[in-house]
């Protein structure tokens, strides 16, 4: 396979995962049959840097300067930034993180020694069986502190989402940018804004949209994407320009069923709570 295709097989959403080391959020994409890891997560992991960037660009240097040429382990693969747009960014496997935990002094280095062998291990249990992930992902979500009722609609609206992503490739839907367009244009007919307005309208920043949802929000925002792939597939939309009709039309179905409730409850489905400051639950912080 070529690296071209390898890169772009590494964009698949669902390949794409946050695990954690204590408490510390560092992401990964499945790469050539295995783990990689953002280098600048694991520095922000293992050292107590303001400017994790700034820390991995000297390292760099120093790797190079010690090797006599210049690193092999690094790739550079689209990850979830902090705008939640897909950027390129230094990925290592499993080995080249160990090269690079070599190089950085820290208390640290033996525990993410074991939780990177861990890491893999899952991995691979994982692919035989894929439920494994499922228990893996409501696991967290419980230790975080939302209930059994939430977890299942979250883990079903992922599913969702990956259907209909997965949907638009089908549909020459090709590039992020178009996908986040498509996602607007869902989200903005549903809701009345968009996900970076739905956002700022929660007091949110790096967290990730959904994770701050309640049940109703997230019944409607699956109602929405559902709706959305079952238009694409009944009027076969091609091309981005179709489908982004189909985005407005499934999104408008969601919209208008959350409106019918509104009117019925007189009370707002769209509304400004998160989950960042729960008393007794402020483990549900979610990077």
């Amino acid at each position: 396979m070529s690296l071209k295709k390898q890169l772009k097989k590494s964009d698949n959403s669902s390949l794409q995962k946050i695990a954690f080391f204590n408490e510390k959020r560092i992401r990964k994409t499945w790469f050539k049959e295995e783990w990689w890891f953002s280098v600048v997560d694991i520095i922000e992991a293992l050292t107590d840097s303001t400017i994790p960037k700034r820390y991995w660009s000297d390292l760099k240097i120093k790797i190079e300067q010690e090797r006599n040429q210049p690193y092999d382990f690094i790739v550079q693969l689209k990850l979830v930034a902090e705008d939640g747009k897909l950027r390129e960014t230094d990925c290592t496997n499993t080995e080249g993180a160990f090269r690079i935990i070599q190089s950085i002094p820290s208390k640290n280095a033996e525990p993410f020694k074991l939780w990177l062998a861990k890491v893999g291990y899952d991995r691979v249990k994982e692919i035989e069986n894929p439920e494994l992930a499922g228990k893996r992902m409501r696991e967290i979500y419980q230790a975080k502190g939302y209930s059994d009722a939430w977890i299942e609609k979250r883990v079903r609206g992922i599913i969702i989402r990956d259907e209909l992503t997965d949907e638009w490739k089908k549909r020459n839907v090709g590039l992020e940018k178009e996908y986040a367009i498509l996602t607007a244009e869902i989200s903005k007919a549903t809701f009345d804004m968009t996900p970076k307005e739905y956002k700022e309208f929660k007091g949110l920043k790096k967290e990730n949209l959904r994770d701050h949802m309640d049940d109703l929000e997230l019944i409607f925002g699956m109602l929405g994407e559902k709706a959305t792939s079952e238009i694409a597939k009944a009027k076969d939309a091609q091309g981005f320009n179709e489908n982004k009709v189909a985005a407005n039309k499934g999104g408008k179905i969601a919209g208008d069923a959350r409106k019918n409730l509104e009117f019925e409850t007189k009370k707002s489905v769209v509304n400004s709570k998160n989950y960042l400051l729960e008393p007794k639950k402020d483990k549900r912080k979610l990077l």
